[in-house]
């Protein structure tokens, strides 16, 4: 059975940032070196929307620990293992470029990365905002398809007085899940369920269970 969860009233959408336009003050990239053998072979290869993070994200922390350089070669995925290495191939003008997997997102749905500045910049996504890219996974810290510690992410919410009636709402329906409310560098709000033990299996429950017209619902690999 899906659980709505929805209030009375008018429907609220999740609203969705874009990229700011570029702007000649932008300082210059300083690619980070990523070095991986000649003969590597892609061990998961994926297709989508790219877009890019700069402000208010620079000099944050990421998911990994690190903090977040957006004149680095990095780029947020949601479920890839963090640290992974990525090669991003722009698939209308080829440019490509290897990053390094440091954060989570895009939390937009229909996005697959969201690269660093100097990413972007490299894989010719900076102007146009977004781009259709092509992704080579060519190494990774842990598997692909199984182990992990997963969540799920719901947003984003303009204002924090409905993330925290979703939180409550799951907290009484999840009793042994962690869910979390959180702001975001850019004024939004989100909630976070973290089910027993993070296990995968358990997420991916809690995603097909609900469906809510307050935000997108997106699973997340945590490490």
């Amino acid at each position: 059975m899906v659980i709505l969860l929805a209030g009375c009233g008018e429907k609220k959408r999740a609203r969705v940032h874009f990229p700011p336009p570029p702007e000649a003050s932008q300082p210059e990239s300083r690619p980070e070196t990523i070095e991986v053998p000649a003969n590597a072979k892609p061990i998961l290869v994926e297709t989508g929307l790219a877009s890019w993070y700069g402000p208010p994200y620079h000099n944050r922390r990421g998911a990994n620990g690190e903090v977040y350089d957006m004149n680095a070669m990095t780029a947020a995925h949601r479920t890839l293992p963090l640290n992974s290495v990525v090669r991003v191939t722009n698939l209308k003008t080829n440019q490509t470029a290897l990053v390094r997997i440091t954060d989570r997102g895009p939390f937009v749905e229909g996005r697959v990365i969201d690269l660093s500045l100097a990413a972007a910049r490299e894989v010719g996504v900076w102007r146009m905002g977004t781009a259709q890219v092509r992704l080579e996974v060519l190494e990774a810290p842990a598997p692909l398809a199984q182990g992990g510690r997963w969540c799920v992410q719901i947003g984003a919410f303009s204002e924090e007085n409905e993330a925290e009636k979703l939180k409550a709402r799951l907290a009484r329906r999840y009793k042994t899940a962690k869910v979390l409310a959180f702001g975001s560098p850019v004024g939004d709000y989100w909630v976070r369920v973290r089910v027993l033990d993070d296990d995968k299996r358990r997420a991916e429950e809690v995603l097909r269970e609900n469906k809510t017209p307050e935000g997108t619902m997106f699973l997340v690999r945590l490490d």
